[in-house]
Parts: structure tokens; C-alpha cells; sequence
């Protein structure tokens, strides 16, 4: 039997930790939820914005080509306004394939050279989602806006990796370009902060 010194018992312990983060690192991470394919996003659009399947078709194309497969989705509604600072309201369903179904809500601020109200429906394609939970939280980004009428467009929220693409139609005015976040919720809540 050999017997350590105390700076070999010290290298060993201060070792110890580091081996076992690196073994946990390198251990293969929980799968992800399998992702839908860009065609079951787009017959699910159709199917909720109707007539304007051409533009929709075009926006997930767009979004897969830049994040990949989601592999969740919302649809939903929403209503804003702003002059400055603006608000937003929606509720909608979260389609994932490994945990159903659920309910959704998100409001939030926006600040900037922003005016106009509108009401829109509203599909948003969500990536890196590692379980239903994640959703409950700030997406902060940069959006902006310029119809009178109608319009469609989309942009892209982040927050802690997980990336959330609204993909908006509806009728109004807007003008401008704000920065602000969307607070998501499993209940409604008129407290956009």
C-alpha cells in the first residue's frame, strides 16, 4: 500500500470536481422533442390564416432556413397599440409533440419610434424548447412595422436559447421600429411587466 502526501491528497482532491463536470459535460444531454417538418407548419397555417398562404409559406421558409426545424408552435391572436411606448396582448395554444396541447398567453412593453394599433393573427415557431416550461418567461428583441390596412411579417425573440419567431397578419395602422419583449404565461393577466 503507498501512501500519499498531502500534496498528492490535495492535487487529487481539487482533481475530483473538475473530472466529474468534465464527465457530466461530456455525457450525451437529454433528446430534444423531435421538430415538425416545415410542411406540417405551413398546413397548419393555412388551415389558421386562410387566404394568405403564399406569404406564410415564404416566412417559415425563411425562418427554417435561418434557426432549422422547430419544434414547437403557437397560434393565437393578439391586439396592440402604441405611441412611443406600446403594448401587446395575445393568447393562443402551444402544439408540441412530446407534451401535448397547452394553453398560452404573453403580453409585454415596447419603446420606440413606434404609433398605430392593429390586431393580428398571429403563428409563432419556436426553437430549442427543452420542455413546455421554458416558454414561461421574457423574449426580448427588436421589431418593426410599416402598414396601413393590413400586413404580415415576422422577427425573432430570444431568451436563454430558446428562440421564439412571431409570424404576424392582421389589420390596423403601424408605423415604427421599438425594441420591448413578450412575456409568455399559462395564465391571463392584464400586467404586461
Amino acid at each position: 500500500m503507498t501512501r500519499l502526501t498531502r500534496r498528492e491528497a490535495l492535487a487529487l482532491a481539487a482533481a475530483s470536481p473538475l473530472a466529474l463536470c468534465a464527465r457530466a459535460l461530456a455525457a450525451p444531454q437529454p433528446n430534444q422533442p423531435e421538430a415538425f417538418s416545415i410542411d406540417e407548419i405551413v398546413d397548419s397555417g393555412h388551415r389558421f390564416f386562410g387566404s394568405i398562404s403564399r406569404g406564410l409559406a415564404e416566412a417559415v421558409q425563411e425562418a427554417a432556413r435561418r434557426w432549422g426545424l422547430p419544434n414547437a408552435y403557437i397560434l393565437g391572436q393578439e391586439a396592440s397599440g402604441a405611441f412611443v411606448g406600446g403594448l401587446r396582448y395575445g393568447e393562443g395554444k402551444m402544439y408540441t409533440r412530446n407534451a401535448g396541447n397547452q394553453p398560452v398567453y404573453w403580453q409585454g412593453p415596447s419603446f420606440g419610434f413606434d404609433w398605430g394599433a392593429d390586431g393580428d393573427r398571429t403563428m409563432m415557431l419556436v426553437y430549442n424548447l427543452p420542455a413546455v416550461g421554458s416558454i414561461y418567461q421574457r423574449f426580448g428583441g427588436v421589431d418593426g412595422s410599416a402598414y396601413l390596412v393590413g400586413g404580415f411579417g415576422f422577427t425573432a425573440l430570444d431568451a436563454a436559447g430558446v428562440i421564439v419567431v412571431p409570424i404576424r397578419t392582421g389589420i390596423g395602422a403601424r408605423l415604427g421600429v421599438n425594441v420591448g419583449y413578450l412575456k409568455f404565461t399559462d395564465q391571463a393577466t392584464w400586467n404586461p411587466f
